[in-house]
């Protein structure tokens, strides 16, 4: 038998390195717990304009995080969308290290999710490893995005129901932006969903790295 969310509600926090990496990671789970009554809070450190495509505002994504996160139950002014340049975290460490500091004194959160320790994204590794210095007292779940993990241990799993997974499609779907990439869609999403599902013996869920698990 597996552990349900604990009956007091839980101050989670979800750390993006772009805009969209939250979503595709735990957006479910993100729907799951904002719809069980949890205060989540979503960090985006960048908004990835040197990335956007030809023909589309370079601030779009600000625009389309909003509608997404709302979408999975998170409040306006829980979502916070950061400024630092896209591949370039590295250079940046210390500076994201305060900031993550800072939110862990403000918000003192129950829970984390942030990228895997596997993840080969230079600016998923940095929040990554960065995460894991600045909440050293707090659980902490990495997601997985599987074009960028060379490897992925499934050490926890979230159940989704119908409800959560249609809600993490259709916030993806906000980002028209990037609607392109191959594993933007319904089909991969829920494809994946599946075989989380398939390994606990339900329909669906999301697999995470569990990088600190604290029980109290």
């Amino acid at each position: 038998m597996g552990c349900t969310w604990r009956t007091r509600v839980m101050r989670v926090l979800v750390l993006a390195p772009h805009t969209d990496d939250g979503e595709f990671g735990c957006g479910g789970t993100i729907a799951r717990l904002a719809s069980d009554g949890h205060e989540v809070h979503y960090v985006a450190f960048s908004a990835a304009e040197k990335s956007i495509a030809p023909g589309f505002p370079r601030d779009i994504l600000r625009d389309e995080v909003v509608k997404a996160t709302e979408i999975l139950g998170i409040r306006r002014e829980h979502l916070h969308v950061l400024d630092f340049e896209v591949r370039d975290f590295p250079a940046h460490r210390q500076e994201i290290l305060e900031h993550m500091v800072k939110l862990q004194e403000q918000l003192a959160p129950d829970m984390v999710f942030l990228p895997s320790t596997d993840d080969t994204h230079q600016d998923h590794q940095t929040v990554s490893a960065e995460g894991f210095r600045a909440f050293k007292r707090t659980t902490i779940f990495g997601y997985e995005l599987p074009w960028n993990n060379l490897t992925f241990t499934t050490g926890a799993f979230v159940a989704l129901s119908e409800k959560h997974l249609s809600s993490k499609v259709l916030a993806l779907e906000q980002y028209k932006s990037q609607a392109g990439r191959c594993y933007a869609t319904a089909d991969y999403i829920r494809n994946l969903a599946n075989v989380r599902g398939t390994q606990i013996g339900i329909k669906f869920a999301e697999a995470f790295q569990a990088i600190r698990w604290i029980m109290r």
